[in-house]
């Protein structure tokens, strides 16, 4: 079977649309932290499922409520191994709590789109510098006036600075500021794999929407990488200007297959 460049991203785990988890929260950082000490990372989708609205692990009053958050939780992560966008996060998850905020960020920013439209505007502000609601409210409506309405504008735009303030790009409650959050190792693997994932190899992967959402200058990028290839979560190395950057046993067969596929078309649409 043939599957196009779009559905083979979707086996991966991206997501694609206009709408996303952010029209009703934010990216739920507290709960997943809770959630991920508890299921261990081997666990299926229906564990989690259990874990949240059975066993009711993350304290919510209601069964409507446990169900509303499984499905938001699911929406926004998948829960689901079989995908290798969750999977080799909930692996890299386990190994740097300190990377947990930007690793929930990066995936937000895969599955997303509406959390996607606030990037450039988030980036492109200065450290110390005010951040309006008002603006994300903007950005918002732009192609769109008459999507949301006032009340819808002003919620989405306060859960998607939120989720911003949660990863630490952002801080402050009613006034946000931006601000340099700390990035790691774990987290250039994370966005090396989702460049990775598009196909990409080389020079490129360091070049990527992923990349840049890490906000941090070519050489600490790579230096990082190496960090990440001494300790042997991936394969690193910088030889007379050519980079190669492997993923040894992060794909299954299948998915290798698919990612070949994938190449291919990016070649024959060069």
């Amino acid at each position: 079977m043939s599957y196009s460049y779009q559905e083979i991203l979707i086996n991966f785990g991206f997501k694609f649309g206009r709408n996303g988890t952010h029209s009703c929260r934010t990216m739920m950082l507290v709960e997943l932290n809770v959630l991920f000490s508890i299921v261990p990372a081997s666990a299926l989708v229906r564990q989690y499922q259990s874990e949240i609205i059975v066993s009711n692990i993350l304290n919510k009053m209601t069964e409507k409520t446990r169900q509303l958050t499984f499905r938001h939780l699911k929406d926004l992560y998948s829960l689901d191994i079989q995908l290798p966008l969750f999977r080799v996060l909930r692996q890299l998850w386990d190994i740097e709590p300190d990377a947990h905020a930007i690793l929930a960020l990066q995936l937000t920013y895969a599955r997303d789109p509406l959390f996607c439209m606030s990037t450039d505007c988030i980036l492109g502000h200065k450290p110390g510098e005010h951040i309006l609601r008002e603006e994300i409210e903007a950005l918002l409506k732009k192609d769109d006036p008459d999507r949301f309405s006032p009340a819808s504008l002003k919620s989405i735009a306060q859960n998607i600075n939120s989720s911003w303030t949660q990863a630490g790009f952002l801080k402050g409650k009613a006034k946000k500021i931006r601000q340099i959050p700390t990035i790691s190792s774990v987290n250039v693997i994370y966005a090396l794999f989702q460049g990775y994932l598009h196909g990409l190899s080389g020079e490129r992967l360091f070049n990527t929407p992923w990349m840049k959402l890490l906000n941090l200058p070519l050489d600490r990028l790579k230096e990082l990488a190496s960090v990440a290839s001494y300790h042997g979560l991936i394969d690193y190395k910088e030889s007379g200007g050519v980079i190669e950057v492997r993923f040894n046993d992060y794909l299954n067969s299948d998915e290798q297959i698919l990612l070949q596929e994938l190449r291919q078309d990016e070649f024959e649409a060069i």
